[in-house]
């Protein structure tokens, strides 16, 4: 009597607890730029799936230096449940060590046309996407801050959002980390080039409006003052943001927290 007391309880517990479905694939799309094929983690809400699916907006998340497609999925494993409560796709790509650039002196490396370009069509035409810079938001950690407002801001026909955690927000302090060097060129022999390639310097692309943008860093964060040095820029072209300071450093713990507020930001803009 006791077992099927106990199991009756069991099963009520599963009948009551709170049901996720988002699917999490993990794919190769192919780069018709660099010719190779790319892999993607893309979490889909159980909204956007089946024959009753609706069409959702779509966060797309850059990883840093030494990451890959599964580095937010494993900072944030729980993705797909927050997928299902807020109906947003998550795209993943893997960048590689590029900085989503396309580089000037490594053709092989051409992650911004894959990321504003291939990688948005792809994902446009097999999922159930709202398939305008309104749907689409762009953010990343480390070098992919910096990947998501490079991005962004150069290609806002695509994106009508941006954001970048613990961000590399200016590059030309750190010419010797990162291979920076293998995509632009040694800094002392290239300097118009980092100059040219730095986030920092294309604030004056956009004006106030053209973006939602959020920023933030930790305390602690070796790239705090880049990222204040950004907010000032933004400051003084009077250009509307949202900036965060606040304790921590470098690390996935700060990201896994930073992240839950990007989401907010985000989704608060498809809203509108």
């Amino acid at each position: 009597m006791e077992k099927k007391k106990n199991l009756l309880i069991a099963l009520l517990l599963i009948w009551v607890a709170p049901s996720f479905a988002a699917k999490v694939d993990t794919l190769l799309i192919k780069s018709p730029s660099m010719n190779k094929e790319v892999q993607v983690v893309v979490v889909t809400p159980d909204a956007a799936s089946g024959k009753k699916s609706v069409a959702c907006p779509t966060i797309y998340l850059l990883h840093g230096y030494g990451g890959n497609a599964k580095t937010w999925i494993d900072i944030k494993p729980n993705l797909p449940q927050i997928a299902d409560e807020k109906g947003i796709i998550f795209v993943c790509p893997d960048g590689k060590t590029s900085w989503y650039w396309d580089s000037p002196v490594n053709p092989s490396f051409r992650y911004e046309t894959f990321i504003s370009s291939e990688l948005v069509k792809y994902i446009d035409e097999h999922y159930k996407t709202i398939a305008d810079r309104k749907g689409r938001a762009i953010t990343g950690l480390s070098m992919g801050g910096h990947g998501a407002m490079w991005n962004a801001i150069r290609h806002k026909d695509m994106f009508g959002a941006s954001g970048s955690t613990s961000g590399g927000m200016d590059i030309r302090p750190f010419p010797k980390n990162w291979d920076m060097a293998k995509q632009l060129g040694e800094y002392e022999s290239n300097k118009e080039v980092w100059d040219n390639h730095t986030v920092i310097n294309q604030i004056d692309k956009i004006e106030n409006g053209d973006l939602a943008i959020i920023v933030d860093c930790g305390e602690d964060d070796f790239f705090l003052n880049v990222n204040k040095d950004l907010h000032n820029r933004l400051l003084e072209r009077k250009i509307d943001h949202d900036f965060i300071t606040r304790p921590g450093g470098h690390t996935g713990q700060y990201w896994n927290n930073s992240i839950d507020y990007q989401i907010l930001f985000f989704d608060k803009f498809f809203k509108k």
